[in-house]
Parts: C-alpha cells; structure tokens; sequence
C-alpha cells in the first residue's frame, strides 16, 4: 500500500506473522539499498530515497549538528542509516538523532551494535518533497510519546519548524531564521537560512 507520503507500506495477511526485530535485521542485510522502517504493528515501510536538495540539506544539517556534538562531548549523534528500536516495538531512522553520553554508556557492547534499543533524546526530521506531513507529524508525537525530550520536523517546501516537547504541545514557527534546542542541548541553535535557500 503507497502511502501519501510516498513511502510504501507492507501489510501482511492474517494468516503470516508480522515481521520481529531478527526477520527485519535479516530483511535489512539482504537489502543494504533499501530505507527500512517497522512501524509498532510489525508493517514494514520502505522510504524513497530523498532527491538533491533533501540530500544536501541533511547533509548540511548533519555538518552544523556535528560541529556542536563535538564542542559539547554530552553525547552522541547519529545519521538516518541508524535504527532506534522504540519501547513500542517501532523500528524508526530519523535523519539525526542524539543520545545523552550516559544513556548510551548503559547500553551493552551488543545493544550498542545492533539497532539501538532507546529513543534518542534529540532528533531532526527534515521533510522531503515526497513527504506527506501529517505522516511525519505522526511520527514525531510518536517519538515523543515514547520518550524523546524535544524534536523537531523541518519542512523547507512551507518554510516552517514544528517542535516537539514532553514539556508543552506541538509549536509551528513559521520561517523562522534560527531555532533553539535550549535547554535539552545547551548552546545549540540553527541558523536556518542554509536550509531555506537550498
């Protein structure tokens, strides 16, 4: 089934089991080329690839991000290649992640191999033109209704930014010129004219 947002979803019959964490793993080996997520119902979901634009603003994205994750040292930071294995059993890969450095330093040296079995304190989504954005809305609450602290969804086509918090309900700012990560990520703030001219 083809989603609005262009990503396709695999429904299995009643008669097969959904898919578990060793048969999507398996899934994902045999298919390096693939973007594969699992939604907490067990429906696998494959992503299109993003364009050029998309491509070159979360690689601009992942350089500013990366310049503050080491000037920081509180933690890490991952691409949209690592899966985060939600408490609700959903696999999911937002294009930048980080985790506080003593959650992950409690994870074990085999749950730090495989998909990672928390969800990141911080992450980015950044909407492609592909992406329908109630589909990733969807996604971010699910993010933070299993434990993120702030995340934000960022839709260059509408030139707006919807934050995420446990703390307080969705907040849209619209064009905005820099966004703040205050105070989960102490110091970091985007300066969003990159973004908007690509």
């Amino acid at each position: 089934m083809r989603s609005d947002s262009g990503s396709v979803v695999l429904l299995f019959a009643p008669v097969m089991d959904k898919l578990n964490e060793e048969d999507f793993l398996e899934l994902c080996r045999v298919n390096p080329d693939l973007r594969l997520e699992l939604t907490a119902e067990g429906d696998l979901v494959i992503l299109p690839p993003t364009g050029g634009e998309t491509g070159n603003q979360n690689f601009t994205l992942a350089g500013f991000f990366g310049a503050w994750v080491d000037a920081d040292q509180t933690g890490l930071a991952f691409d949209s290649s690592t899966g985060f294995k939600l408490p609700n059993g959903a696999l999911r890969s937002p294009d930048l992640a980080w985790v506080r450095r003593d959650r992950w330093s409690q994870l074990t040296p085999k749950a730090r191999k495989g998909f990672i079995p928390l969800c990141p304190d911080f992450l980015i989504e950044l909407r492609s033109p592909t992406d329908a954005i109630g589909d990733l809305q969807s996604k971010m609450q699910e993010y933070i209704d299993n434990g993120a602290e702030l995340g934000w969804l960022i839709d260059p086509l509408e030139r707006t930014v919807y934050i995420y918090s446990r703390s307080s309900a969705p907040v849209c700012l619209d064009n905005p010129a820099t966004v703040s990560a205050e105070p989960v990520l102490r110091g970091f703030e985007l300066n969003l004219s990159r973004i908007w001219e690509k």
